[in-house]
């Protein structure tokens, strides 16, 4: 902690032998890369700290961004004791003896800022300790989190802090991260022009990533050699996508997809589909958004639609991965240059509504069949018109309940098969106010 100002000094060869990352560290936030949206001259921390007055915060972003170096930073600036913890390790004694010693400095007329890392770890009951300590100023609490803290922090937590948002790093402040690595080491990266353009497309916006594999590439290089994009490859071999298969990563990407096909872009849902593939997500559970996609955004403007995303789930169970992922690329294919309709999603929802607001409506008895004597005395199936022997197969009764009356909700556009459906729908719209004028 910061606090200790009795800590031991380490060695100054001990010193350098530290993680690149973490010897390149910022000492002030001035020297922070990447987030000038919040720490640059005109940032929103630069604001709170000219104004000298700071409120509790929650830092969302990816890995590798700098939330705990700039909530350090923050601290120093602001002439605040430091506390770091982190909910992975921690638990609710733990908690109690931070809010102890920041009740002590606040006695002493210093004030605490207490960072939490990975706070979305933390139950809710835990989160909702720091609620006292927040409303009486015993501490200004900093969150880090990776997860979307809408989904993972309790409300009223978040009534009490501010959300900022920390961005991935673009190519242009890593590639400031690999020349100020080059400056304290005193020597350039051995890589050709490629090979380094590819290894900050590795770091996949993760600066200390990008440090870190610099440091690699420092190590495995011989006397004198350069390595090309194979050799990079070969040597610090390939990075994992950032991607959870439970978490933002996750509904990121798949929300990109399912956009895509919806705007009718093959290329880009293509992309993401193979992104989510190279990531490792379940072939099954694509298969199962693609079928989503069909019954939600294509409908019946395409009635092949739902077969071809069936098909493609029957073809990877026969041919199993890698062979069987090109039948769901077929499928993805498929539904972004089907015509487009939303008609019977849009149908089912008013429909649902219709349902839950009347109630348990009877049908109207002459739809209801009539098995017993009392049925028939009450007039079931009285007056049923058998549609297959009226002209054109088509009666044109009323099957609403009498207390709600006649009800639109399928809706189809011009577009499509849904061209021919509206037509049919139209004709006999047209022979139910001929056969039925009332």
């Amino acid at each position: 902690m910061s606090d200790d100002l009795f800590a031991p000094r380490v060695p100054e060869e001990v010193a350098s032998r530290r993680p690149l990352a973490d010897r390149l560290r910022p000492k002030t936030l001035g020297e922070v890369t990447g987030q000038e949206h919040l720490t640059g001259e005109d940032g929103v921390l630069r604001r709170m700290i000219e104004s000298g007055s700071l409120g509790s915060m929650i830092f969302w972003g990816p890995p590798g961004t700098g939330k705990t170096t700039v909530a350090r930073l923050l601290s120093g600036e602001a002439g605040l004791a430091f506390e770091q913890i982190s909910a992975i390790f921690s638990g609710v004694a733990d908690l109690k003896k931070v809010f102890e010693a920041a009740r002590m400095r606040r006695m002493d007329g210093r004030q605490t800022l207490l960072f939490v890392d990975e706070i979305h770890r933390f139950n809710r009951a835990q989160q909702d300790s720091f609620l006292p300590v927040m409303e009486d100023g015993t501490v200004i609490l900093v969150g880090a989190t990776t997860e979307n803290p809408s989904f993972e922090l309790n409300a009223a937590l978040l009534s009490r802090a501010r959300v900022l948002t920390f961005k991935s790093h673009e190519e242009d402040s890593l590639e400031e991260l690999l020349k100020r690595a080059e400056t304290v080491e005193s020597r350039p990266l051995p890589l050709t022009e490629d090979a380094r353009a590819s290894l900050i497309r590795m770091a996949d916006g993760d600066g200390r990533a990008v440090l870190t594999l610099a440091e690699e590439v420092w190590r495995a290089a011989r006397e004198g050699e350069t390595f090309d994009t194979e050799g990079l490859t070969r040597i610090v071999q390939r990075r994992a996508p950032v991607y959870d298969k439970a978490q933002d990563g996750h509904y990121n990407l798949i929300s990109a997809l399912h956009k895509s096909v919806r705007g009718s872009d093959p290329d880009a849902a293509l992309y993401y589909l193979a992104r989510m593939f190279d990531a490792g997500e379940d072939p099954l559970y694509l298969g199962r958004r693609l079928v989503r996609m069909a019954v939600e955004d294509i409908g019946l403007a395409d009635p092949q639609a739902l077969v071809i995303c069936n098909a493609a789930k029957d073809a990877y169970d026969y041919l199993g991965s890698p062979e069987g992922e090109l039948a769901f690329a077929q499928a993805c294919v498929y539904l972004a240059t089907a015509p487009k309709s939303n008609a019977v999603y849009t149908a089912f929802k008013a429909a649902t509504i219709a349902a839950k607001q009347n109630g348990s409506l009877l049908p109207p008895k002459h739809i209801l069949n009539a098995p017993t004597k009392l049925m028939k005395g009450e007039g079931y199936g009285e007056g049923y018109r058998y549609d297959h022997d009226e002209p054109d197969a088509f009666s044109g009764q009323d099957y609403f309940p009498e207390k709600m009356g006649r009800q639109t909700f399928y809706d189809p556009p011009e577009r499509g098969f849904e061209r021919e459906i509206r037509k049919r729908l139209d004709w006999w719209a047209k022979l139910r106010k001929e056969r039925n004028p009332r």
